[in-house]
């Protein structure tokens, strides 16, 4: 007995300091991490946040040996002393043919790299709106918008502290799976908020596990390169060993002419049974040229980087290596790189993925307002620093998790009402989000009663007006897309639309909860006090003088509609 007692005390005792470990580990990062997830789960769908953003454009695709077939053409001729030609074949996905090549002598400072888009029909270059689209909220995500490599530092650490808090949270929750089936809103305040974090949790744990630490895997050279110092004399040459299709082969200084890619590329389909997804030519022009054909990433978990190659000569077109059979560790690390990103997911899948990751945005939302309800009634009165670090925290909540996504719909609707010739005008909305993002912050702390009602309600406001600016200055709209199939345009509106119904209910449930302490107080009083009579004469209560009030001890107590 007295074993077995000892025994449940250090269980609980771990749990308690588990408990102390996931409350700080997920708050420190949490307003981070909450703006990484959003835009993480946004990135999902990058190809078609990019094609609303630049509505102007449309395309089909054609099948990879006649893409590269024009992208041969056009770089040969705008591009023929160009160091490196890089070609992406369009999918349904990215119906445009992407390409890339490297100036001989680029300005100080700078690669050289110039982006050019084709239309598969024309194979002309397109000049659609400049815009970050989608590739804004990718790089974000792990970039967090700064300068390499402090982002991806930052979004490194802030991944660590996910993952112990997510580890030391199935640690202190005993009856974690139990706790999935309880969901209790009506009681409110902190009860309605562990239950809706305990659920969010449990619904994508498995899925929450994965993200993180394969996120944390993708940057493993930049976080544990001692393995790789040790081994290897340079990070090139490490680079060219591990990533032998991203190799650099030198140029001989002969002129000699390039191969035609369309072979070669039907050669590496057909040894594949798969698609080519980046064709990258070394040296154009030049008797040392080489061509190396990557496998498509969304033709198997874990490909991408890591994916099968072939590297052709260049003036020959004759197979000079090729990696099939990849290694055990390679094939590991593929997968883990490959789950993170997605881009094997069918459109199925690819939704799952995105709501899923959402549920991960508001079980880091949710476990921020905890803990706030945990802390308020905890609180000690007169504790002035106390009170400061409440209010910081609930400012920080209201600004971050209403302002980030106020600043997604600033973005969106930037995007569409600046003049589409605009020079610069994805600079602006960049700024247009972390302006939104900002004002939201400085509300949050200037009008605390109604920071979260205002809040709410201006991010469901700007996201129901994404689909209606849309409207008025596009013709691809609801009406149109939904009649033609149009599903990139219909689903962008419609997402808009059915997020802005969620912001609203939100913001609707936010103003109740701002009055409900006044019908508390009004409950209070009405209610006789034990050993006096139910009904009071107004004369009596006239009578009655009032006692002094004690002066308000400094203590932080909940401002308007705090949840």
């Amino acid at each position: 007995m007295k074993a077995a007692k000892v025994k449940a005390q250090g269980e609980e005792g771990l749990r308690q300091s588990m408990s102390w470990l996931h409350t700080w580990a997920g708050l420190i990062f949490g307003w981070v991490l909450f703006a990484m997830f959003l835009t993480g789960s946004l990135a999902f769908f990058r190809p078609e946040i990019t094609q609303w953003m630049q509505p102007e454009i449309e395309a089909k695709p054609v099948p990879a040996v006649q893409a590269v077939e024009i992208g041969q053409r056009y770089l040969s001729e705008h591009a023929p002393d160009a160091k490196r030609w890089f070609i992406t074949p369009p999918t349904d996905r990215e119906p445009l043919i992407q390409m890339l090549y490297q100036v001989p002598k680029p300005k100080p400072g700078e690669r050289g790299f110039v982006r050019v888009k084709l239309d598969p029909a024309t194979g002309q270059a397109v000049t659609g709106r400049e815009t970050r689209g989608g590739e804004f909220f990718y790089r974000f995500h792990f970039e967090l918008e700064t300068a390499f490599p402090w982002g991806r530092w930052l979004a490194s650490i802030a991944g660590m502290f996910m993952l112990v808090a997510i580890i030391s949270g199935i640690i202190t929750h005993k009856k974690i799976f139990t706790d999935f089936f309880t969901f209790r809103p009506g009681k409110g305040g902190q009860r309605a908020w562990m239950d809706g974090h305990n659920v969010l949790s449990v619904l994508g744990l498995p899925f929450h596990l994965m993200i993180t630490f394969s996120g944390l895997v993708l940057f493993m050279i930049m976080l544990m390169p001692a393995g790789i110092h040790a081994v290897y004399e340079s990070s090139r040459q490490y680079t060219d060993d591990v990533f032998k299709q991203f190799k650099v082969t030198p140029p001989l200084n002969q002129p000699a002419p390039l191969v035609r890619l369309a072979p070669l590329v039907e050669q590496a389909q057909q040894h594949w049974q798969g698609r080519v997804g980046r064709v990258t030519v070394n040296n154009p022009g030049d008797a040392g040229a080489t061509v190396t054909l990557v496998r498509d990433a969304a033709d198997g978990v874990s490909y991408g980087r890591l994916a099968p190659y072939m590297r052709f000569n260049g003036v020959t077109g004759e197979l000079q290596e090729s990696e099939d059979d990849l290694s055990a560790t390679v094939k590991t690390a593929g997968v883990i790189t490959g789950l993170h990103l997605g881009l094997f997911a069918a459109p199925l899948l690819r939704w799952f993925y995105f709501l899923v990751s959402l549920a991960g945005t508001a079980m880091v939302g949710t476990g921020l307002v905890l803990w706030i309800a945990k802390r308020r009634q905890k609180a000690r009165p007169g504790d002035a620093r106390e009170a400061f670090s409440l209010r910081l925290v609930d400012g920080l909540n209201a600004g971050t998790i209403a302002g980030v996504v106020f600043g997604v719909a600033a973005f969106f609707l930037v995007n569409r009402l600046l003049p589409a010739d605009m020079p610069g005008r994805q600079v602006w909305e960049v700024r247009a989000f972390f302006s939104a993002w900002a004002l939201s912050l400085v509300y949050a702390f200037l009008f605390q009663r109604r920071k979260w009602q205002d809040l709410l309600a201006v991010a469901a406001a700007s996201l129901a007006l994404v689909p209606v600016v849309n409207a008025f200055t596009t013709s691809r709209h609801l009406g149109v897309s939904l009649p033609q199939g149009d599903w990139v345009m219909a689903g962008f509106d419609l997402t808009c639309l059915a997020s802005a119904l969620l912001f609203a209910w939100m913001a609707r449930k936010a103003a109740r909860v701002r009055k409900a302490p006044v019908k508390v107080r009004a409950k209070a009083v009405a209610q006789p006090r034990a050993g006096q009579p139910a009904v009071q004469t107004v004369s009596a209560q006239a009578a009655e003088p009032e006692a002094p009030r004690a002066p308000n001890p400094v203590v932080y107590e909940p401002r308007g509609d705090t949840p």
